[in-house]
């Protein structure tokens, strides 16, 4: 697979973090997050559902950590995910904790 996005067989950032952002990046306000994917948090803020565990998932994560993965929301998905970058810091954390090589 020469030539394929890292992300597309990692998924580890989507396995590690809460995700927190804008309830205007929702359905439900104007923006394209699906409404069935989000958890409330305060008046201003919601959650992709499944982040908020000791061993956090994403629900809109497809597939297997490490292996093959996909995002079954990635034109919708809100900025947090959008301002994640492959191979920055956090992303090799991550890639770490789940036991993937390093991104450059």
């Amino acid at each position: 697979m020469a030539g394929t996005h890292p992300c597309l067989s990692c998924g580890a950032c989507c396995a590690a973090f809460r995700v927190d952002f804008s309830v205007y990046e929702s359905q439900e306000h104007g923006g394209r997050v699906p409404l069935g994917l989000i958890e409330p948090v305060t008046e201003f803020t919601c959650r992709l559902r499944g982040t908020d565990y000791a061993r956090p998932r994403c629900a809109a994560l497809t597939g297997t950590v490490g292996q093959q993965v996909a995002c079954g929301i990635y034109e919708w998905r809100p900025s947090p995910c959008r301002e994640f970058a492959a191979g920055s810091d956090a992303c090799n954390r991550v890639r770490r904790q789940h036991g993937l090589a390093l991104l450059a």
